[in-house]
């Protein structure tokens, strides 16, 4: 498959990811994030377990949980957090940042180069989800941004990890593991901090559906499949596709507001993504030397 069509089926994902917070406002009950986090992770994670039927060796437990703790549990923690306390643009104009800590990352630990345009790119892209989001009304609250900043990191950690620590196991497969470890340590959290679920309706039921079917299960499959195929630096960009799908949603089906200064944003955001697949791209091999031709030397000579 080329490369345009990996690119185009990873952005899906975080197209998807867009619809969590329409979902999480519209259709499950409030004041219980962790408890909806676990319940997001852990049966869809357990029910690709039982698809794959591929459980992972315990040679990559610790690596798995290490994954699924940062992909998932701390990420999903801190950001609802940061959306508690925080202003849904700051919060998203922050974890926008994560695509210059993936390139920072993926430096380090996979000795990916760090190239101007690509961090230009995501300057730009970070730009725009904030003329997108941010109001006039937002305002900074110190736990909030550290808990935003924590989630960028800990989503760009992992991305990164997921890139380095590659199992012999399918996209899927790697997914199941992630999500039931992340939904593991999310469980006895949500047990110990937050008071027992009411009972649920089946609009909690259908929003837990969506985003446990689709938003984890099958997004994180093609999320993680594109890691494995694309450049760090590009994934991270098309991440900035979540929060354009969010406000596109919530003008859709809300009846939000779109102002034209959004509509800029929006522009720009999208004009990164594209500009970060261009600035990631691999350098093309360097073409072979022509083999020397031997010297034929007469006899007597």
């Amino acid at each position: 498959m080329s490369r345009t069509a990996d690119i185009l089926l990873t952005a899906l994902a975080p197209a998807v990811w867009g619809s969590t917070y329409l979902v999480t406002t519209e259709a499950l009950p409030a004041g219980y994030p962790v408890t909806m986090a676990a319940l997001r992770a852990l049966p869809a994670g357990l029910l690709l377990l039982a698809l794959t039927r591929r459980p992972p060796p315990i040679a990559w437990l610790g690596r798995i949980f290490v994954l699924g703790g940062l992909n998932f549990a701390l990420f999903w923690a801190l950001l609802f957090v940061a959306a508690y306390r925080l202003p849904g643009g700051v919060a998203a104009t922050l974890g926008a940042l994560q695509a210059m800590m993936v390139i920072v990352m993926a430096r380090g630990w996979l000795g990916a180069p760090i190239r101007a345009r690509a961090v230009a790119a995501a300057a730009a892209g970070v730009s725009g989800v904030a003329l997108l989001l941010i109001g006039p009304e937002a305002a900074l609250d110190p736990v909030g941004v550290a808990a935003g900043l924590g989630g960028a990191a800990s989503m760009a950690a992992g991305t990164v990890l997921s890139r380095k620590w590659q199992p012999p196991v399918s996209a899927l497969g790697f997914t199941a593991w992630q999500l039931t470890a992340g939904g593991m340590i999310l469980l006895p959290l949500a047990l110990i901090v937050e008071p027992p679920l009411p009972p649920l309706t089946g609009t909690n039921v259908a929003g837990l559906l969506w985003l446990g079917l689709i938003g984890a299960a099958a997004s994180y499959a093609l999320w993680f499949r594109g890691v494995a195929r694309i450049e760090p630096g590009a994934v991270s960009m098309l991440g900035m596709m979540s929060p354009v799908t969010a406000v596109l949603l919530g003008w859709a089906a809300l009846g939000q507001s779109l102002t034209l200064l959004q509509g800029v944003g929006a522009l720009i955001v999208l004009g990164s993504v594209w500009a970060g697949q261009r600035a990631n791209r691999p350098a093309p091999p360097a073409p072979a030397k022509p083999a020397a031709r031997p010297v034929l030397r007469m006899e007597g000579s």
